[in-house]
């Protein structure tokens, strides 16, 4: 009589299959696959992804004077919570796209969600600055994981002629969420403490959890199984963590200091070596011949330029509100917010109409409003009012350029690299975001580096800021129409299920 196996190896099969089924990619329920609006579920869901990432990242500033007094530091101790955050983000967010293209765009994307509200816990629970700079770093992984697959999903759920409409919509949730983390922060400080800008992010995060894993579609079967490019993390990684503290922290603690070269030298040495590694590998963590593609590479740099313009402006106007205009750091935050606003509401009309007239005009078009809005600033900034009219202006330039540039970066990339080319795109949203604060900081700076500047000089930095952001304005717009008016590289049949 043959002896049933023992019930241990039922178990331990059952409990493989249950292992294994975590890291497969489940198919969307049938009833949402068979309709034909589906990939607006998917669209959804990113969009609450990209509203939690930006504000997080503008909810955090508002927490440093209470930081500040919680833990007894110094204002350059409390800004390692928003540098900590920014440094892993940008450093992973191209790598993680990798893994997306090897493993599958929604598991990254859905466990980018568990990671995130688990790291968002633990910073709520720290106890001290430096266990919540540790924490944060966490929080910063599961951050990449969402950003790098978030424009890659919709790049592969949505229809060819719906591509940039869909984009304009992400773009209006990370607006809406820049816009709106000061107000909700200052009002989470104020009914419970800086704890609770962190909590909030558990609630929305399990909601996005759930909807990701039943609505966004699968891609692992558009992959290819390959080996990872550990060799080339390793060197990627500290090169981009380099230059993005040496920009960021040059300022404050001297561009000659020892530290800040030897950050600047680190990433001129490392980034070579990457390359290298990258040119000869088999299998590259990037594939280089990317950045040949001239709708590709102008886009990124005309992108770059675009988010150093718009922290840059959002950088140095506060300084001339509340010094020379005596502005109350609440009345700044809500006059600054026409920007992000008119940002939010143009980004998708402007991915509507790109669909239908191609992304050049509106890029071109947009740097152009934008680089009219500053001029305007800088003729006219004697008046609050003005200045309000003015950064709406700025915003809807910025609204005008951003989604259709983004759709023409993705659709300019091959579609089995949609994971790599989203983390490139958002890595250089990153590094805007850093030279913009950096490099305006230090024109501004020239000119009123004190806290007892007179208005005169505050307006005289003010002018030199924008100057600058006018030129670089230019040079985006100019990026722009070099790259043409590209044709999005969309395969139809290659469409996740």
């Amino acid at each position: 009589m043959q002896q049933a196996p023992p019930a241990s190896g039922d178990a331990a099969t059952i409990a493989a299959r249950g292992w294994k089924r975590l890291f497969t990619e489940p198919a969307r329920p049938s009833s949402i696959r068979s309709r034909p609006n589906a990939f607006w579920f998917a669209v959804a869901t990113v969009c609450i992804g990209a509203f939690m990432n930006q504000l997080d990242v503008s909810i955090v500033t508002v927490a440093f004077p209470t930081l500040e007094h919680s833990f007894n530091a110094t204002v350059g101790d409390v800004t390692w919570v928003s540098l900590t955050y920014l440094l892993v983000v940008v450093s992973l967010i191209t790598a993680v796209g990798r893994v997306a293209d090897m493993m599958g765009r929604k598991l990254l994307y859905t466990y980018g969600f568990l990671v995130f509200i688990i790291g968002s816990a633990l910073c709520g629970l720290a106890p001290s600055l430096l266990d919540l700079n540790g924490f944060r770093v966490l929080q910063g992984i599961g951050a990449a994981m969402l950003q790098a697959n978030s424009v890659a999903i919709i790049v592969t759920a949505v229809p060819r002629d719906k591509l940039g409409r869909a984009i304009g919509v992400q773009g209006a949730a990370q607006a809406l969420g820049l816009a709106l983390g000061p107000t909700i922060g200052g009002l989470l400080i104020g009914l419970g403490g800086w704890r609770l800008i962190f909590y909030v992010n558990v609630p929305v995060g399990i909601v996005g959890t759930a909807l990701g894993w039943f609505l966004i579609p699968r891609s692992v079967h558009l992959t290819k199984k390959v080996t990872f490019d550990w060799w080339g993390l390793a060197l990627f990684v500290p090169a981009v963590a380099a230059f993005l503290y040496a920009i960021s922290e040059g300022d404050h603690l001297g561009w000659l200091s020892p530290i800040i070269l030897a950050a600047f030298a680190a990433a001129i040495v490392l980034t070579p070596l990457f390359l290298l590694r990258e040119k000869r590998c088999l299998h590259p963590l990037i594939q280089l011949a990317i950045f040949r593609r001239l709708q590709f590479s102008a886009g990124l740099i005309s992108g770059l330029l675009s988010y150093l313009v718009l922290f840059g402006v959002l950088f140095v106007t506060p300084f001339y509100l509340e010094r020379a205009l005596s502005q109350s750091p609440a009345q700044t935050g809500l006059e600054l917010a026409s920007l992000p606003i008119l940002l939010g509401v143009t980004a998708p009309f402007a991915g509507r109409l790109a669909d239908r007239i191609g992304p050049e005009p509106l890029t071109v078009g947009g740097m152009a409003l934008t680089a009219a809005g500053l001029f305007a600033m800088l003729l006219l900034h004697v008046s609050l009012l003005l200045i309000i009219v003015e950064l709406g202006i700025i915003g809807i330039g910025l609204g005008m350029f951003t989604p259709p540039n983004n759709a023409a970066i993705m659709g300019s990339a091959p579609h089995n690299q949609s994971g790599v080319a989203s983390g490139i795109l958002n890595m250089t949203r990153g590094l805007g975001t850093a030279m913009g604060l950096a490099l305006t900081g230090l024109i501004f700076g020239l000119a009123a580096s004190s806290q007892s500047a007179s208005h005169a000089l505050v307006a005289e930095g003010l002018t030199y800021s924008l100057i600058f952001l006018i030129i670089v304005s230019f040079l985006a717009m100019a990026a722009a129409a070099l790259r043409g008016d590209a044709q999005l590289n969309r395969d139809p049949l290659a469409v996740a299920e």
